[in-house]
């Protein structure tokens, strides 16, 4: 029998987010919402947790992902305790403490789960519960204590006095249950005036029974944020961009203004690298050590190695080695790699294709489809012309070649090793080893001079 099983609920419409998307596959910082609140549940449990899914089931169960968790469907919508019933067939018999969560509540951490079930497993009551101490209610339903500060009831919003309202204690929603306990107890929900059987009401049913109900006091806030609206996903996506920013400073990065730089937290940053504003880091980005990233760079997807500049530019599923200066106003897309050394000026755009060592790529210039070998000079205005209408083709440009400013080549073509082009060529045939081509079309004119092999010491 598994010792705690979390369970997380993600079955409302979300009305208020006013969106064809469910509510709990809103994107935040790159992942659905509930994936946070299921990483935290999965942390503190060690367990796969069990999500109830509802409005637009399949379309939430596609999103998180279908192996993600065990899934339950709950149909037609009867409230949150209803919502836990429909899970006493996959939990029952299998599992001494059940911990609910909420899938619109992405700030919880794992600590603050882990620090829940151990209250819970410190006494003999059948339930402990999460609350904060708030002056903004946001919807939440007040805690009732007696004289002796002991907890009698959770009274929702909408059906609480004015004095109940005025309570600053709030129940967030996310309880730890003994299990052999919760299943009766759930049957015996009494139906509220909405129609709907409320979790809530378990902490009635067992002050009845003259169980203790036990409370845990949150320490930050913002853990207790939910997310009901656009205006809260925001809230939501400004406390966990601050989280990751302060992780990876306390990693060795240098954040030059931390209020404005977007990071998710797939993404990775190696010590002493500099990352200036209006940053982007999204999806599997992963930056080395030592790098100047920015200001105003986009990077999605792409890896950057050790001692790399990126000015203002945009990077999309490349790669980058060390020692690499891109931009400004560079354009790496899908397929880009660029090896040890290269430089790539401004307004430059490179797509699969393959930058050797030490190649210097000018201004205003596209490499498309293409491999360059070591050493290679590509003047500004290069462009291959690698696509016919109907298909691609690749152009090779073997080490130490010079492609003189505004040449054409057109693909397929072939520019041998420490070959070069006159400025304003077009290219349409191969050009040999060591010869010069000029002209539209181009014309190998002359053989140059090979290089002379090293000496030999004797």
């Amino acid at each position: 029998m598994a010792e705690v099983v979390g369970v997380v609920l993600a079955a409302g419409k979300g009305t208020r987010m006013k969106s064809a998307l469910p509510k709990v596959l809103h994107p935040l910082l790159g992942r659905p919402m509930a994936e946070y609140a299921l990483r935290a549940v999965e942390a503190a449990t060690n367990a796969r947790p069990v999500v109830v899914i509802g409005h637009q089931a399949e379309r939430v169960r596609q999103g998180l992902g279908p192996d993600r968790a065990r899934y339950v469907v709950q149909d037609p919508p009867l409230g949150t305790g209803d919502a836990v019933r429909r899970t006493r067939g996959v939990l029952e018999g299998r599992v001494r403490t059940v911990l609910v969560t909420n899938g619109d509540m992405p700030l919880l951490r794992a600590e603050t789960l882990r620090a829940l079930l151990e209250a819970h497993a410190a006494h003999d009551g059948p339930i402990t519960l999460l609350t904060v101490v708030a002056d903004d209610p946001r919807g939440f339903g007040r805690i009732v204590r007696d004289p002796q500060g002991r907890v009698q009831a959770i009274v929702e919003e909408a059906h609480a006095t004015p004095e109940q309202k005025a309570i600053r204690e709030l129940n967030v929603g996310v309880y730890a249950f003994d299990a052999e306990w919760l299943w009766p107890a759930l049957e015996a929900l009494p139906l509220s005036p909405k129609g709907e059987y409320y979790l809530t009401d378990t902490v009635a049913l067992a002050v009845a029974q003259g169980r203790a109900v036990h409370a845990l006091v949150l320490e930050d806030p913002t853990e207790a944020v939910g997310v009901n609206t656009r205006v809260h996903l925001a809230e939501a996506a400004a406390v966990l961009q601050q989280r990751i920013v302060r992780r990876w400073m306390l990693e060795g990065v240098t954040f030059v203004d931390p209020r404005r730089v977007y990071v998710e937290d797939t993404a990775t940053i190696g010590r002493d690298t500099v990352v200036w504003p209006d940053t982007y880091l999204l999806g599997d980005t992963h930056i080395g050590p030592e790098c100047d990233i920015g200001p105003n760079a986009y990077l999605r997807d792409t890896h950057i190695g050790a001692r790399c500049r990126v000015f203002a530019s945009v990077l999309e599923q490349a790669r980058v080695e060390d020692e690499v200066d891109i931009g400004p106003y560079g354009h790496l897309r899908k397929g880009a790699h660029l090896a040890r050394g290269v430089h790539m000026g401004n307004f430059g755009e490179v797509k699969n294709a393959y930058l050797g060592p030490g190649v210097k790529m000018g201004h205003f210039s596209y490499i498309g489809d293409a491999t360059i070998e070591a050493g290679v000079n590509i003047g500004a205005g290069t462009i291959t012309c690698n696509y016919d209408g109907q298909r691609k083709h690749p152009t090779y440009i073997g080490p130490g070649a010079f492609i003189g400013s505004d040449t054409m080549l057109v693909a397929p073509v072939r520019i041998g090793e420490g070959a070069r082009t006159g400025a304003g060529s077009v290219v349409t045939k191969d050009v040999p080893p060591y010869t010069l081509a000029v002209g539209v079309p181009a014309r190998v004119i002359r053989r140059l001079p090979r290089p002379e092999p090293p000496s030999e010491e004797p």
